[in-house]
């Protein structure tokens, strides 16, 4: 059987491959708000789409969750909510600025035992790691999942990563904790920012006198290493 794909079809299987578990809510707001009958048109377009075997979907959850033909998860699974969480903060993010070099689970050492952040982009012109936690976790294991951070910062290996600018040093990103749990973890060569939503973020940044966490503490010159400026 033959069929055409338009952009837009072929842009949201994109999307599904990419955050590998997408809502129907969510596709809504990102590829049908501008149309009257906006959930009309995108139950239209993802049965179609589904029916033509070129995207899986799951309706465990309401509304219709929706994920690529080859997804490894099961259709039930817990991980499904996690993809969902990164998604959510991806929304958060377009509400400010569509981020850009968007990479979900991130696996920047190319090895096991590395850094593996939930997401990684450049938002507002800065590039960030973020760690986003929907279960509480020990401080030890907060800490040593920091401990990496530290070890790769270390490695020089983040000053080769394809997005790094041509025209100007180097810069580790920023490690952002998405948490309801604040953790006593620390570092003196990383910046290490919790909040408990991306809109938080953007509040605490909001004004150039808001404060600079953990600057006494900071052994480093942390300018030369990493920026955050989110106005």
């Amino acid at each position: 059987m033959s069929f055409r794909l338009s952009q837009r079809d072929k842009d949201i299987i994109a999307f599904i491959n990419q955050f590998r578990a997408v809502d129907r809510d969510s596709l809504v707001d990102l590829f049908f708000k501008q149309l009257k009958s906006s959930v009309n048109a995108c139950n239209s377009v993802m049965v179609r789409l589904y029916r033509l075997g070129l995207i899986e979907r799951t309706q465990q959850y309401s509304p219709t969750v929706y994920l690529p033909v080859d997804a490894k998860i099961k259709k039930n699974s817990q991980k499904i909510l996690h993809f969902l969480s990164i998604l959510d903060v991806y929304k958060q993010m377009c509400t400010y600025s569509t981020p850009k070099q968007v990479i979900v689970e991130d696996k920047p050492t190319g090895r096991k035992g590395g850094i593996e952040p939930d997401l990684f982009c450049i938002f507002k012109g800065s590039p960030f790691w973020f760690e986003i936690q929907r279960n509480q976790y020990s401080e030890q294991k907060m800490q040593e999942k920091i401990n990496l951070y530290e070890e790769f910062f270390f490695s020089d290996e983040w000053k080769t990563l394809h997005w790094q600018p041509e025209d100007r040093a180097a810069i580790f990103p920023s490690v952002i904790l998405i948490t309801p749990v604040h953790y006593v973890v620390s570092s003196d060569h990383i910046r290490i920012i919790q909040v408990a939503s991306l809109h938080e973020l953007m509040e605490k940044y909001k004004t150039p006198t808001k404060r600079q966490e953990n600057k006494a503490k900071t052994k480093t010159n942390l300018s030369s290493v990493i920026r955050i400026n989110l106005n």
